[in-house]
């Protein structure tokens, strides 16, 4: 099912649910339309984590995003506080999504849109793939979550380079640095994702849901906290029918089919 929307293409099958971000005119920079049907689309799949199981976001024609679209910005009507906290909270429904998240990244993903990837869960980057937290060489801050996320990933030093300098950096170099998963030739990106995509669809919804919430939380908890968490979350698990399938399918020696129930 593709969504009639004017910035993203949405495409649904077997669980996947596959988000292009469609501006190829302007390697996809994000202009205030596609921030608002993001944020739509987000929540959209964050209430029915029984149809969409993986999302996978990607750019049309080669780039994955360029950041904002700043060509556009006298088309916003509201003050620019209002509209950045607007763009904020399209950051934050992508940061609640409870299904997992690939990035699928070809071409430029800088600025926003650098830091649009880094709110997914997983990173693959094509060999062509460029990087920049380019804010600084258009007089702006950095945003989209990039002061949460970047620290957490790189160290805080070298969040601050990366920043301050605007540098743009290779695919490998940002392999390196943690910030991409796999980086994979552009002929066989497209295999690569489909494939981690479908293990995850596969997979065990409410349980890898609840690993990932544990995993983002625990950045911020106490171990105290944490092992409480996981006990909470266990304890939920044992309570579903993925989990008993599960066990079932260990003893039969067979695949489990989960159903997220």
């Amino acid at each position: 099912m593709v969504s009639p929307m004017e910035t993203l293409q949405v495409e649904r099958a077997d669980g996947i649910v596959t988000i292009t971000m469609n501006r190829p005119q302007r390697k996809n920079a994000a202009s205030p339309k596609m921030f608002n049907e993001l944020r739509e689309v987000f929540r959209s799949i964050s209430g029915d984590p029984e149809r969409d199981r993986v999302v996978i976001l990607t750019g049309a024609e080669g780039n994955f995003c360029s950041g904002a679209d700043l060509s556009v910005i006298g088309e916003v009507q509201m003050h620019h506080l209002a509209w950045m906290r607007q763009v904020g909270e399209t950051c934050v429904s992508l940061h609640r999504l409870p299904q997992p998240v690939i990035a699928k990244i070809e071409g430029v993903a800088v600025g926003a849109g650098l830091n649009l990837a880094l709110g997914c869960d997983l990173i693959v980057a094509a060999e062509d793939a460029r990087f920049s937290e380019i804010f600084a060489l258009r007089g702006l801050s950095i945003d989209f979550g990039g002061s949460y996320v970047l620290p957490r990933l790189v160290g805080l030093h070298k969040a601050k380079e990366l920043a301050f300098f605007a540098d743009i950096i290779t695919a490998k170099e940002a392999l390196d640095l943690g910030i991409v998963n796999r980086v994979v030739a552009n002929t066989e990106i497209d295999a690569f994702v489909d494939d981690w995509a479908r293990k995850l669809a596969a997979g065990p919804p409410i349980a890898l849901s609840m690993t990932k919430k544990l995993l983002n939380e625990g950045l911020h908890s106490s171990i105290e906290q944490a092992v409480e968490a996981e006990a909470q979350a266990q304890t939920v698990n044992f309570g579903t029918a993925d989990t008993q399938e599960a066990m079932a399918a260990f003893v039969q020696k067979r695949d489990p089919e989960f159903r997220g129930r």
